[in-house]
C-alpha cells in the first residue's frame, strides 16, 4: 500500500489560477543493500555475505557499463542507460564535447515493475 498526502500548487503558467490539490508518495521506510542481501539469503541457498557481494558486483558492472555508453538491461527488472543535455550549435562543425552540459542516467522499467505500479493501492494519510 503506497500512502500519500496532498500538496497544494499553483499553475506556473498561470499564476493568477487557484491553487490545485495533487498527491505525492510518502515512502514507508528503505532498504539497503545488506537488507537486500539478508532476504535473498534467506530465500536462496546463498550466503549473506555471497548475495552481498554478487549486488556489489552487479552495481560496478551497471556503472562501468553505462560509462561505455552501453545500455544495461537488467533482466525483467528494467533498464539503464545514459542521456545527454546539451547546448545547441548552429551547425554540426561548430558543435564540441564542451556543449554537452550533463549526462543523466535513465531507468526504463520493465514489463513486471510496469505491471506492478498499475496494481499498487494508495491509502490518504494526513
Amino acid at each position: 500500500m503506497i500512502q500519500f498526502k496532498l500538496i497544494p500548487k499553483r499553475n506556473p503558467q498561470n499564476n493568477t489560477a487557484p491553487e490545485k490539490f495533487y498527491a505525492t508518495a510518502i515512502a514507508g521506510g528503505e532498504v539497503d543493500f545488506e537488507f537486500l542481501a539478508e532476504q535473498i539469503a534467506y530465500e536462496t541457498t546463498l550466503t549473506e555475505t555471497d548475495c552481498y557481494a554478487v549486488l556489489l558486483s552487479l552495481e560496478r558492472n551497471i556503472l562501468r557499463q553505462l560509462q561505455q555508453g552501453k545500455i544495461v538491461r537488467v533482466g525483467r527488472l528494467g533498464n539503464f542507460n545514459v542521456t545527454l543535455k546539451s547546448k545547441g550549435s548552429a551547425t554540426m562543425q561548430e558543435f564540441t564535447s564542451a556543449d554537452i552540459v550533463k549526462g543523466r542516467v535513465r531507468f526504463r522499467p520493465g514489463k513486471k515493475l510496469n505491471k506492478m505500479s498499475q496494481e499498487l493501492s494508495y491509502k490518504k494519510i494526513t
